[in-house]
């Protein structure tokens, strides 16, 4: 069911993979040429406003140059001085003289008739008035710009600030803030720029794409139809589509990718993380001597929403490489509170052993979880083992340190499948264990004329000198728990007694036991005072 849905889903992104890039083209392609023109109106609106300053810089520094001037008004030393400021000022058509408000003289000379002086427009923050249309004499009739300052007057061509390379369809105007046109390219649309004057902004309407800039007063306003956008368009289309077909085809290939990613052992498996969808059953635990159970090994299983179950030996070892082993430990410690937690705390003796990896036992970083996970659930942090294999004791310094804190917080901790990795005597010598267990592969040899059936005995001496409880797994025939039995073995467990079971049928299996057995002595829990010190405990 999970892979016909990912199947199905993977079809789908595929196909709008395929078509959506395409799709995007056709649209980037119109983005792409509407930001490239709004792009050129904006350095179009810069560029004029940069001129226009420029010429107000030009004509305010000329204006205050002429009011330093000591000469005697309108004197020809005085006319001679406003003519070659005229003349080494570029953006300075000509400069005048008033008093009161009437023109007495200009670079031109003196005046025979009287010039009034018109009012400004409006006045820059340096204090310069600016008047948008000036009718003098010497223009033939053509208006200028005019800058006022005290005494003196100056004109400059408008023309000026709009002088700029531009394709008929692009037009341009300057305003002053208050919206009095002062120059103007092309014939823009008035009410237009009006309205951009009034709400400076870039952009675009159903007619036209437009943009704005601001300077000392005054405001640059560049616009341009939208049916000039055609032929970048066409340009752009060219560029983009066999873009958008590579963006096609590299996207049905992610989506194959992740699609079979997803569906790959680790794929899979971190989804089942992510799911929680991890449950445990409990392999039970029972005293030779009496037959009693008196506890459990949780064993991880990993169901799959459809209900089967995959085997541990199959995700284990990929769980531990990709790391997310202690994730799935962390499920663990959560399904063995749920799943017994009433019956671990209404019988004390009971213990629950739960496998740690190599990562927990080097980090320690289990044992907070675990403690925060009992913390509200009644049950005693002694009911709680631990148990590892010898790999994940290979680091000594780190396991001793996770060891010693597990003991103190008051857990057990047992070496499991003791026999089956390296060095397994040093583990015994150099940390303070609790309990052996033996591996099934030494536990099938009992009985049989092998090669290794005489290591059973050595690994049971060996624990007994140390002083440590032995439990021997996989136990299948009578004739190994007598064994076992006889040679001083106190826990086993294996089919013999019961297959690993789900948490219902490992309690109703736990109290048949109770019902059968008795209750039996509470051994089981740890009692350290009561024990002699084991060899290489610390």
């Amino acid at each position: 069911m999970e892979r016909s849905y990912i199947v199905a889903v993977t079809s789908v992104l595929a196909a709008l993979g395929a078509i959506l890039p395409i799709a995007a083209a056709f649209y980037l392609s119109w983005s792409v040429a509407t930001s490239r023109e709004e792009t050129r109106l904006t350095r179009l609106a810069e560029y004029a406003i940069m001129r226009a300053d420029m010429a107000l810089g030009e004509a305010t520094s000329a204006l205050k140059s002429a009011d330093q001037f000591s000469f005697a008004p309108c004197s020809q030393a005085h006319i001679a001085a406003m003519r070659t400021l005229v003349v080494n000022t570029r953006s300075v058509e000509d400069i005048g003289y008033f008093e009161g408000e009437a023109l007495k003289c200009s670079s031109w000379g003196k005046l025979k008739t009287t010039i009034g002086r018109r009012q400004v427009d409006f006045t820059t923050a340096s204090g310069i008035g600016v008047t948008a249309r000036v009718h003098p004499t010497v223009s033939n009739g053509r208006a200028m710009l005019g800058f006022r300052y005290r005494s003196y007057s100056v004109l400059t061509d408008p023309a000026r600030l709009v002088d700029v390379l531009a394709s008929p369809d692009t037009r341009l105007a300057i305003a002053s803030d208050t919206g009095t046109l002062v120059s103007v390219l092309n014939a823009p649309d008035e009410s237009l720029i009006k309205r951009l004057v009034e709400h400076p902004q870039t952009g675009s309407d159903a007619d036209n794409l437009f943009a704005t800039a601001n300077g000392s007063g005054w405001i640059a306003v560049a616009t341009s139809s939208r049916a000039s956008l055609l032929n970048d368009l066409g340009r752009e289309r060219l560029l983009l589509l066999p873009l958008g077909a590579i963006v096609a085809a590299l996207m049905v290939g992610l989506v194959l990718w992740l699609s079979r990613r997803r569906l790959s052992p680790l794929g899979e498996l971190s989804i089942a993380v992510q799911r929680r969808e991890f449950i445990v059953h409990y392999q039970p635990l029972i005293e030779m001597k009496t037959g009693i159970c008196v506890g459990a090994e949780a064993l991880v299983r990993w169901r799959r929403p459809d209900g089967s179950l995959v085997r541990p030996d199959t995700f284990i070892p990929l769980a531990e490489e990709s790391g997310l082993i202690q994730a799935i430990t962390d499920q663990v410690v959560d399904g063995v509170i749920g799943d017994l937690g009433a019956v671990l705390v209404a019988d004390r003796s009971l213990h629950i052993a739960i496998n740690l990896s190599a990562d927990d036992i080097r980090s320690g970083r289990v044992l907070p979880v675990i403690q925060a996970a009992l913390a509200s659930s009644g049950i005693l942090t002694e009911q709680i083992w631990l148990e590892a294999t010898e790999r994940g004791f290979m680091d000594v310094k780190s396991a001793r340190a996770t060891i010693e804190d597990a003991r103190r917080l008051g857990h057990s901790v047992a070496i499991d499948d003791f026999g089956t990795g390296y060095s397994s005597l040093q583990y015994l010598q150099d940390l303070p264990l609790d309990a052996l267990k033996i591996d099934k592969s030494f536990i099938d040899t009992v009985g049989l004329a092998s090669a290794t059936s005489a290591v059973t005995p050595h690994i049971i001496d060996i624990a007994k000198s140390l002083n440590l409880y032995i439990v021997a797994e996989g136990i299948e025939r009578q004739e190994q728990a007598d064994y076992l039995l006889e040679r001083g073995v106190h826990y086993g467990q294996g089919w013999l007694y019961s297959k690993a079971l789900p948490a219902q049928e490992f309690i109703a299996f736990y109290n048949e036991s109770k019902r059968v057995h008795g209750t039996g002595p509470a051994v089981i829990r740890r009692d350290f005072d009561a024990m002699p010190p084991a060899v290489g405990r610390h």
